[in-house]
């Protein structure tokens, strides 16, 4: 198979595949997504996805030859079975995802059958992917349906550069909590370099829940995992501008307009286009209509409201209960107002092409669009651009992340009748003038950024960040850099490392205490290995206490300098620095620090010989923030003037004296050891003292991420361990 190097991947292909009477037939999509992709680079591009039709149906060769045929239109199928279908894309995506991502968890249904034929359909796109992509393609996952998709690509395919979209909403963290398989979902998405999502509200969500459940924080946007950055941003999506206006000025269309006009000639059309489906608001919609009808009787005979519900799940109970109550109060609303002469609800429940739906968009006289929750509405943008010139008024759900871009429309919130009723009335009285001002600045917005630029917009951002990636790595300390520090490390007559402890050679744990943190059996036969090698001086350099670290590396040759440097062992004893005045502060931070505390649940309070930390690792996250940035503020005002210094930290707050910092005692095993090959590494903001104070020629070593002064940097703990076992070993 041809390899390529543009990959969209998503649930359906643009081409869908039909099976009637043992013929193969073929249809195009007429959405969107295919038209803003049309920026991908032509013929090196592909899109992976399922053709619409399941596997059962289909011999081997007719399976050939549907690969054969949709490969001429640059598309690659992925035949998924009846019980893929049934259970991934109606189960996991559309039972469980949907009413979640939508705020309906009610309806949200929790399998394990679901779940795994989820995580095993998502490994059948990868396997497909892996087959059409280049090692370093640029790959665009899109929605829902493949949320585990990233990072599976990111292990096989560890040089492609990976985008992905989201296209529904993203629930609030305490939504999305409910789902058991929270953590899988965002470390699955968390495999993208380009995270997505149609409005800022939608990231931010994400973004939360990733601190939340992940404890990884952002920074304006950007989550540091495993050594490298997830941008997330958001993209709102449009429409093919083009295409409605084409639509919108050929002669049938004008032709069927003019009959819509004739028919309704002495009634105002209300215009209302779903698929059916729970989160439209269409319930809601009823009842604000019915609303406006008692409340304004004088429009009785006068307006009509055209709703159309095309079919969706229609083998779902709650889609079938949902479709029963919609035509129940159809019927009711209509008996109840209607006469011999008019009706005042025309219901349809059928699925309209864009070339019938045009003119009634063109003669509708308001557009109510309510949905209860939705990712974007691009029904709402559609009228817009369908209107033209003609005077129209869009009602407009503030539930949707198109009333950000449309905020001329009448925003009214969907579970609030009496404001759907009364948008109604205030579109009617509405002076011809005012609805085209209104129209024509949202036409203008919607025209500037058609969904054609929209695909030209993340792909160039997908393009900034993969730019961006390759600049960090330059840094990254692997490769031909990686086998030259291993060779100079085997030259050296004397070698000194000088290692931080928690961040660097262990990993940080919930509960910092000496027992937990406490170095597994093969990291303590690591330092004692290397320690012992002949013209090496291996040196721990950390905040921990002098106790935890005899207890550690104690029986091992190397060189412990605990507290920041305030304590040093000396052989078999350990050695104390003369620290001045921080008896005098720990007096005054104590009863600070034990207030918080008591008022703090999750925290704790260290206390050391030369400093006292306050951790807060297990505190709520958003109290943390609150309780840190107050603490450091009082703490600062009481000791100020005093040679005392507050420190933040990896989820910890450290107050010591300002003479004790491990530059300080780098510089001691600088000047104690004289080495033509020293190793510095450290993960947090105590370590950039040793970075500055390391001298040159020296390999300065940043565990993970963020700013620093070191010269390289590596992923995270385990890359630390390699590094120091292929020192070992050579």
């Amino acid at each position: 198979m041809k390899k390529y190097s543009n990959v969209v991947v998503s649930n359906r292909l643009p081409i869908k595949v039909t099976k009637k009477g043992g013929r193969i037939a073929y249809m195009q999509s007429d959405g969107g997504l295919p038209t803003a992709l049309a920026s991908l680079d032509g013929e090196d591009r592909i899109w992976i996805g399922w053709p619409g039709i399941d596997s059962d149906q289909l011999t081997d060769k007719e399976k050939t030859d549907i690969t054969k045929e949709l490969t001429k239109h640059n598309c690659v199928p992925v035949f998924l079975s009846s019980k893929d279908i049934e259970l991934f894309y109606e189960g996991y995506s559309n039972d469980t995802l949907w009413p979640l991502f939508h705020y309906f968890p009610s309806y949200m249904i929790n399998r394990d059958d679901y779940w795994e034929a989820y995580r095993r359909v998502n490994t059948v796109y990868c396997d497909q992917l892996q087959q059409a992509a280049k090692a370093d393609a640029r790959v665009w996952v899109h929605d829902y349906h493949l949320m585990l998709l990233p990072a599976m690509v990111r292990e096989i395919m560890p040089h492609s550069l990976v985008g992905y979209f989201h296209h529904t909403p993203f629930p609030s963290y305490e939504i999305f909590r409910l789902l058991p398989e929270r953590k899988d979902i965002l470390l699955g998405l968390l495999g993208a370099d380009l995270i997505g999502f149609q409005i800022f509200d939608y990231g931010r969500h994400f973004l939360s829940s990733c601190l939340r459940l992940l404890d990884i924080p952002n920074e304006y946007g950007n989550l540091a995992i495993e050594g490298r950055t997830v941008k997330v941003d958001s993209f709102p999506i449009s429409i093919d501008t083009d295409r409605f206006n084409e639509i919108r000025l050929r002669e049938d269309t004008q032709s069927q307009y003019e009959s819509l006009i004739d028919t309704y000639s002495d009634q105002r059309i209300i215009f209302s286009i779903d698929r059916l489906d729970y989160s439209k608001g269409i319930i809601e919609r009823l009842n604000g209509y019915q609303q406006f009808l008692v409340d304004n009787p004088e429009y009785l005979g006068q307006v009509v409201l055209i709703m159309i519900v095309s079919p969706s799940r229609t083998g779902v109970a709650a889609y079938q209960d949902l479709q029963l109550k919609i035509e129940q109060l159809v019927s009711h609303i209509n008996g109840e107002f209607g006469t011999a002469e008019w009706t005042p609800i025309s219901y349809q429940s059928q699925t309209l092409s864009l070339e019938e739906i045009v003119p009634m968009f063109m003669a509708a006289d308001t557009m109510l669009v309510t949905p209860l929750r939705d990712g974007m509405n691009l029904v709402a943008k559609e009228y817009v651009a369908s209107k033209g010139d003609i005077p129209g008024v869009l009602i407009l759900s503030e539930m949707t992340g198109a009333v950000e871009e449309l905020p001329e429309a009448l925003v009214i919130n969907p579970n609030n009748i009496s404001a759907i009723a009364e948008a109604i009335r205030e579109s009617f009285s509405m002076s011809e003038r005012e609805k085209l001002t209104r129209l024509n600045a949202m036409q203008k917005r919607i025209n500037d950024h058609p969904v054609k630029l929209w695909g030209e917009d993340y792909l160039e951002e997908l393009d900034a960040v993969g730019e961006q990636r390759v600049n960090e790595s330059i840094r990254a300390l692997k490769g031909e850099q990686l086998d030259t520090l291993t060779m100079r490390f085997k030259k050296a007559k004397n070698r000194l490392i000088v290692l931080n402890y928690d961040g660097t050679l262990q990993h940080f744990k919930k509960t910092p205490s000496a027992h937990d943190a406490a170095p597994s059996q093969e990291l303590h036969e690591l330092v004692a290995r290397l320690s012992a090698k002949k013209h090496t001086r291996l040196s721990i350099v950390t905040g921990r206490g002098k106790d935890a670290l005899e207890t550690w590396f104690g029986d091992t040759r190397a060189r412990l300098v605990a507290e920041h440097g305030a304590w040093t062992k000396q052989g078999k004893t350990w050695q104390a620095r003369p620290v001045n005045m921080f008896e005098s502060a720990r007096e005054i931070v104590l009863p600070i620090l034990k207030d918080y505390t008591s008022r703090t649940p999750g925290s704790r309070i260290e206390e050391k010989d030369y400093a006292i930390v306050w951790h807060y690792r297990n505190v709520n996250v958003d109290l943390a923030s609150i309780r840190a940035f107050n603490l450091r503020q009082e703490l600062n005002k009481a000791i100020a003037d005093n040679n005392i210094l507050v420190h933040s930290g990896n989820k910890i707050i450290e107050i010591k004296p300002e003479s004790v910092n491990k530059g300080a005692a780098v510089e001691r095993l600088l000047d104690e050891h004289t080495a033509d090959f020293v190793l510095i590494a450290g993960d947090d903001y105590t370590d950039e003292d040793m970075f500055r104070a390391a001298p040159e020629g020296a390999y300065t070593v940043k565990v993970g991420p963020g700013d620093t002064a070191a010269d390289f940097r590596i992923p995270n703990v385990a890359a630390m361990h390699r590094l120091l076992q292929a020192l070992a070993d050579s």
